[in-house]
Parts: structure tokens; sequence; C-alpha cells
């Protein structure tokens, strides 16, 4: 996270009634824009004209003192898409600025379509960055605000959207974080600070209450590790709330992981591994969001941490361990850690009587195998209107869901001879075996969310950006926010 504030975002969405004169602005038109009536001169309009007809996507005029930009966006029957494509005109706009040192930009939309919306949520995405490490800032962006004019568009919405894509940077820094600085206390106290700035409570169980607690797939985990675990237990319960139901957000947080003793066979699958918190990540960054926009619904957050190592008493296969729930689980691969500190904090959740409960981890490869960085994998009991719903969320914000089955043929997979469940099925439908594995835990309405694929892109994927994405934070929060009514 950054040295001062966790929430000191470089970027900042702004709100105007509207445009200021002689200032860098970018519009928003479409292919057919008109470019008669506009305060063109013949020459710039003759040049416009000619970008149009030679479908460029960004047309850029030169004003020497100030500078205008045009981003040629085409509606798409599917407004999710269209959405998407100007999320992504936000990116190619960033590259732009970037490279002309833009300080602040207005945005204009001539669509009537509240495009500035979506072009705001690409552009501030793309200019995210983690310098923290680097004693040489002078390739850092000096991009900070975006103003926002369009009159379609309230200045609640935009303040909104100014939270939950802090919310998403906030994700991202975590996952970036080195592990040599984020042990599962430092990842504990992240959330303490974040909580006191956001103004949601956090409730750090050290290892005693852990082991009072007998979380044995949390304790097991890290008996390998020279630190300690914690358990966290974060809540979001403003006065005003709109409805008595309990929400849960159960996050994975294994601030590294080496495969334990089943130490990782894929070269360089290690370079990343302190990404494999993600999912506690995308629960924090959620949590911030919720309490700075004061959403009003009861939320929970349970996130157990440890790395996974192979030093001293590491738990080994053909182990057995007694979960928090006082089932036995036989352990055939420690490099399936994941699955069994979130089975600990399934069913630790049962206490709050929750209406949902939806759990995000990077939990599998072959997740991100079957569908690659496109999108989230998606499993659960919850009722089809909830998970249709779930998916329509995900629509929105263009985090696309795909959901497998939960058939019971895929239990007998992970049955064991010697204890109640085993916790590795066989070598295919890894990513469903892993969910049945979990929804062993749980006798409530319940989502798993497998972010493997999307959590942590090696490489640039527009205003995804590189490393740490935040996957998951907007898309919890846009289906929190809907269960308002």
């Amino acid at each position: 996270m950054r040295d001062k504030d966790t929430t000191d975002m470089p970027t900042q969405l702004k709100y105007a009634t509207r445009l200021i004169k002689n200032k860098d602005t970018a519009y928003v038109i479409s292919p057919d824009f008109d470019t008669s009536g506009h305060d063109f001169s013949p020459e710039e309009e003759a040049y416009i004209r000619q970008q149009l007809q030679n479908k460029s996507q960004i047309i850029w005029l030169n004003r020497y003192s100030y500078q205008l930009y045009f981003l040629v966006v085409a509606a798409k029957s599917n407004p999710n898409l269209y959405h998407e494509e100007l999320r992504k005109a936000g990116h190619q706009l960033h590259k732009v600025i970037k490279d002309n040192k833009v300080k602040e930009i207005q945005l204009a939309d001539s669509t009537a379509s509240k495009a500035s919306y979506y072009v705001a949520e690409g552009l501030y995405l793309s200019n995210y960055e983690f310098y923290k490490y680097k004693t040489d800032q002078s390739t850092a962006s000096t991009f900070q605000d975006i103003v926002i004019t369009d009159q379609t568009i309230s200045e609640k919405e935009v303040s909104e959207l100014n939270e939950v894509l802090a919310g998403v940077c906030l994700a991202r820094d975590l996952v970036n974080e080195p592990h040599n600085f984020q042990s599962a206390e430092e990842f504990s106290q992240s959330m303490v600070t974040v909580g006191e700035q956001a103004g949601f409570s956090v409730e750090v169980l050290e290892m005693l209450q852990i082991q009072a607690l007998k979380m044995g797939g949390l304790l097991a985990v890290n008996q390998g590790s020279e630190d300690p675990p914690t358990f966290n237990i974060l809540e979001w319960k403003p006065e005003n709330l709109n409805t008595d139901k309990t929400y849960v957000l159960v996050g994975k947080g294994v601030v590294y992981d080496t495969g334990g003793l089943s130490l990782k066979p894929t070269p360089n699958s290690m370079d990343w591994m302190k990404s494999d918190m993600a999912g506690a990540a995308a629960v924090i960054g959620t949590f911030y969001a919720l309490a700075k926009n004061k959403v009003p619904l009861h939320v929970i957050g349970l996130i157990p941490a440890t790395d996974n190592r192979p030093g001293g008493r590491a738990f080994a296969p053909s182990d057995i361990i007694t979960m928090y729930n006082g089932k036995t689980v036989e352990v055939l691969n420690t490099d399936a850690e994941g699955r069994l500190i979130l089975a600990d904090a399934l069913s630790f959740a049962k206490k709050y009587n929750p209406e949902l409960v939806i759990d995000l981890a990077t939990l599998t490869g072959a997740a991100a195998r079957a569908i690659g960085k496109e999108g989230l994998v998606m499993m659960g009991t919850a009722p089809e209107d909830t998970m249709q719903a779930f998916k329509k969320a995900g629509d929105k914000v263009h985090e696309r869901l795909v959901e497998f089955p939960l058939w019971e043929e895929y239990h007998k997979q992970i049955e064991s001879d010697i204890a109640d469940i085993k916790n590795l099925g066989g070598a295919e439908a890894g990513a469903i075996t892993a969910g049945k594995f979990l929804e062993y835990f749980t006798d409530y309405n319940w989502i798993h969310l497998d972010i493997a694929g999307t959590a942590y892109l090696p490489a640039p994927d527009n205003y995804r950006g590189k490393y740490g994405s935040g996957s998951g934070v907007r898309l919890l929060y846009q289906f929190l926010k809907a269960q308002l009514g």
C-alpha cells in the first residue's frame, strides 16, 4: 500500500456543472458526429471529418495552450458491451494524455448516453501505478483529476464511482505488496488501518484465539511458517440499515504460497504467489467502497490469513486434520491449501445467520485454464434468481461470470477412505471438485468465485492493468448495492 494514507489515491473524479473553456477536454462522439455548429476552424473541421472517414478512434486537436480529444465510440445493441468499449476508450485516452503530461481533463458527452461515466472508469483505472518501491519516480504519471461535466450524471454518482474505483486500486495495492512486507500480521494491520480510514470495524483474532476456536484448516496450513496466522472479522453495519439481512464475504488470504511440502512444480509459478490473497484484497476493497459510500447494508467480512511454506513442522500429504466444524480432512496435497482455510471461514460464517455468503479465492489453476483471464468461475447453492442477479451484476461491470455445475457425482472424487473428506479430487474438473470441497462446509445460500485467472495479470490488459487487477471489487459492490431494491 501507499506509504502515508492507504486511501490517498493519485486519481480523483470530480463533478462540474459546465465545461470551462480553454482547458484540456475529451469529448465522446459517435462515428457520425456532425462537426457543424461547433467552435472549430475550417481546417479543424476538415481534419475531424477526415479522421472520422479514416475510422480513427481518437482525434486530437492541438490548440497549443490546451488540447481537445475526441473519442469515437460506436453504439452497440448490447448496452453492457457499449459501456465496456467506453472504458477501453478511456484507456486509449490515458495513453495519449500521459505522454502529453496532462494533469487534469474535462469529459464531455455528445452522445446523450452517460458515456463520460464509463470513459472516466477506464481512464481512472488505467492511471493506476504501483511505484512504492521505486527510488526514481520521474516516469510516474502526472495525471490526477478527471472532471465529469455530463449533465445526465449526478454529483452523487460521480462521488460514488470515485470511492468504488479507489477500492479497486486499494485491492491492487494489497495484491502488489511483496510478501516480505506483508505477513499475515502485517496484512491484518493494513485491514485495521483501512477500516479506520473508511469507517468499518476490524477484529483481528491471533494464534491463541484461532487455536481456541479449533480452526484446524488455518492452523495446519500455517504449521510450516515462522509467522503466525490471523483470522480477521470485518463488519460494516451503519445505523440506517435498509434491511435486516446480513451478507457475508469470505476472502482467501494466503499472503504467499510455495505449495508447502507439495512444492509448486510449474516453472516461475511462485513469482506471483504474493497474489494468493487477492480474494481477501477484493473483500477489503469492497468494504472500503461500501463504507465510504455509506451503503445501508449489514455486511460481514471473514479473512483467514497465513502463508504456506515447507519449513519446520509443515503439514504433509497423508495428514488428517480436524476442521472448525469438527469434520476431518485427509490431506493429499499441501498446495490445495486455500480450500482448507476457506472451509474454516465458511463454517464460521454460519453464526451470522447469513442471507448469502460469497467467497472469493485464487483457488485453482483449473479455473484459469478453463476460461482464461476473460471471466470469473462461479459455483453455488444460492437460489436461481440470486445466481442470475449475480451474473447480471457481472455483465454490468464486465467482470463476467461462467457458472460451473456442482453435480453430486463430483463429490465422489473427494470422498476419503480414512477421513470424512479429502482435499483433492482427480485430474479432471479441478475447479469444480475444489468447489465441492467448499460446499461441504456450507448449509446456507452460498456463491463461490474462483478468480485465479483474473486477479493477477502478468501482461498488461487494457484498463485492468498489469499485475494486481482488483478483480471482484466492482462486481461485489454492484451486486450488493442492487440488493437495496
